[in-house]
């Protein structure tokens, strides 16, 4: 991901979340997040982003915005993955309420473990992530400093099928 405020790289959990990591390939291979904000930073907890209304001035809707759809959560099958310093999950807003908005942890949160599905973590990086946190956090309001743009997001490497995601309809 090429953000406003430097490279960060992830690896995604395929075979542990592989619904949640098709439907983060897929959102990426389509530009979903180019152009969108990191519009939530609290400090010591995570960044969140994802939202495609923060490309829009209307700054009271950041954060209920997605792809029309949503996904299933899944749980890991590897217990090691757990909402700790530099694991990417899925936000929501409720059970299987998650569509493309996603947090990277700034550290442990145990709390998150169970109510979202972890489905990566950053490989290259996290010194970005570490500034974000130290510089750019807020702890009351969330919102950040000052913008973080998440530029460009792009698929480095993927493995030899179609990434589609199983979707489910939006909430009315």
């Amino acid at each position: 991901m090429e953000t406003s405020e430097g490279e960060i790289t992830l690896e995604l959990f395929e075979d542990d979340a592989p619904n949640t990591a098709a439907n983060f390939v897929h959102l990426t291979g389509a530009g979903f997040y180019d152009g969108t904000l990191f519009h939530r930073v609290v400090k010591g907890y995570m960044m969140q982003g994802g939202d495609p209304l923060t490309r829009r001035p209307d700054e009271a809707r950041w954060g209920t915005g997605g792809p029309g759809y949503r996904i299933e959560d899944e749980r890991p099958k590897n217990p090691g993955w757990k909402h700790e310093r530099g694991m990417v999950s899925m936000a929501s807003a409720g059970p299987h309420t998650a569509g493309s908005q996603f947090f990277i942890v700034f550290g442990a949160a145990a709390h998150c473990d169970g109510q979202y599905t972890v489905f990566g973590r950053v490989v290259d990086g996290m010194a970005v992530v570490d500034r974000i946190d130290q510089t750019l956090a807020t702890e009351l309001t969330g919102k950040p400093k000052k913008p973080i743009e998440l530029r460009r997001a792009r698929v480095v490497r993927r493995r030899d099928h179609a990434y589609r995601p199983i979707t489910l309809p939006p909430l009315r």
